[in-house]
């Protein structure tokens, strides 16, 4: 019996994740292009005579989540599946409403709280917190660091979303150790539930990587951050998710001590980098200036967007070989 569940699951896995990538293939130029007609588009300040781009990619990119992940749920029947989508959805929402009004900064980090209840009800946890060593036991704590979880990744994400597929990229680099983490120590189900979500983030890469035809908006960078933040519960990596995120995760630690409360980046008075006439970037030097990744990567000297996206890829590529060795060391020491 279970062989040929594993083969269907195996062929599910494929086509859902095949249907998540073509619907953002097919579908994303025809948003584009709706989304022009209707004026919703912003600058992109980093360019020559600073094209319109459309914004926000989000409505389309969760479609393609949400069919993909339906079709295992509909082979598995797993309610942990539908957890992770509510939460992405609700998500989703606190995203498309700061897409289209200005909010309080503190708006999205205590909205989405609301996005991680889902998987407390749902209960896609095991009080079971996986560390290099093993597991630790933490029933009083878990819930707590829910709470803490989808807030964090979701803002975390929204934050390093300042270059042109940046958020993306950087999410399909460090997917990889969670799917690693999740085949040795989680569930065969929930490796399935990774799939689709990679697929939808490479199709929408594709209009997001440098030059950008269209930005995710924050209704697109939540709902990828709080997907990754379930995925990485529900597979039980969440310090694998931790390592690897930890360039994005500096960027807003760095950008919160420095400005000294939660802001929205386009409601700062002074600008942490300074963009020259050859559309070069620098480093500011206002004392005012919020420090960010971006600041002290231009510390060295000026550069391009381009140059600047590599770099950032340089490093989330550095943190994620860093939790494979985790990974590692951690399948060394539970398999003795």
């Amino acid at each position: 019996m279970f062989l040929p569940y594993l083969e269907g699951l195996l062929i599910g896995t494929v086509i859902a994740s095949i249907i998540s990538f073509l619907i953002n293939i097919t579908l994303m130029p025809k948003f584009i292009s709706f989304l022009k007609s209707k004026g919703k588009v912003v600058n992109d300040n980093h360019k020559p005579n600073k094209p319109k781009v459309p914004r926000p990619a989000g409505p389309i990119l969760l479609l393609s989540i949400i069919i993909g992940e339906l079709i295992l749920y509909f082979i598995t029947g797993n309610l942990e599946i539908i957890s992770i989508l509510i939460t992405t959805s609700i998500a989703f929402v606190i995203g498309i409403i700061d897409d289209f009004k200005i909010m309080p900064g503190w708006f999205k980090p205590a909205a989405l709280i609301i996005a991680s209840i889902p998987l407390i009800l749902f209960h896609i946890y095991d009080n079971e917190l996986n560390v290099i060593f093993g597991s630790v036991f933490i029933p009083i704590l878990y819930i707590p660091l829910i709470l803490i979880s989808i807030p964090l990744a979701g803002n975390t994400i929204n934050s390093i979303d300042v270059f042109n597929g940046v958020a993306t990229g950087f999410l399909i680099i460090t997917m990889f150790p969670i799917v690693i983490s999740t085949f040795l120590f989680g569930d065969l189900e929930i490796l399935m539930f990774e799939m689709p979500f990679i697929a939808a983030l490479l199709g929408f890469y594709l209009f997001h990587r440098y030059p950008s035809r269209i930005f995710p908006g924050d209704s697109g960078t939540l709902l990828m951050g709080a997907m990754y933040g379930a995925l990485a519960i529900a597979s039980k990596s969440e310090i694998i998710a931790i390592i690897a995120l930890l360039p994005a995760i500096m960027n807003s630690f760095l950008f919160l001590i420095s400005v000294r409360k939660i802001v929205e980046h386009r409601q700062l008075k002074s600008r942490p980098t300074i963009l020259n006439e050859d559309f070069t970037l620098e480093a500011s030097k206002d004392k005012y200036a919020p420090i960010t990744l971006v600041r002290l990567i231009l510390l060295d000297g000026k550069l391009s967007e381009n140059q600047i996206v590599m770099k950032i890829y340089k490093l989330v590529t550095f943190s994620s070989s860093i939790a494979l060795i985790t990974i590692l060391i951690q399948w060394i020491l539970t398999t003795k």
